[in-house]
């Protein structure tokens, strides 16, 4: 078995990097040792946009987000996914052709 060296205590993060940028972790933790990260309350990151849109359309998006029981911001952000995802599937290329 490999003896391996303790992690030194570190005053900053800023010298915790250092340390890291020129050491390896495999000479302090065994890859054995490693488990796999769990980060339960990571959120994805948002940007907040401002859009104008017709008031007939905010409406209409209102109503069928109280239909699903959502708040009508999901809604957009549910149908600006999906059609998405829609436009990868078809290729590049695809909106061109339409």
């Amino acid at each position: 078995m490999v003896r391996r060296r303790a992690i030194p205590r570190f005053d900053s993060e800023d010298e915790e990097r250092a340390f890291w940028q020129t050491h390896e972790a495999t000479d302090f933790i065994a890859p054995s040792q490693f488990r796999p990260a769990q980060f339960p309350r990571l959120r994805p990151s948002v940007k907040t946009i401002s859009i104008r849109l017709p008031e007939s359309l905010v409406h209409s998006l209102q109503v069928m987000a109280h239909k699903r029981d959502v708040s009508y911001q999901s809604l957009v952000k549910l149908l600006l996914t999906e059609a998405i995802e829609r436009e990868h599937e078809r290729g590049p290329g695809a909106a061109a052709q339409a």
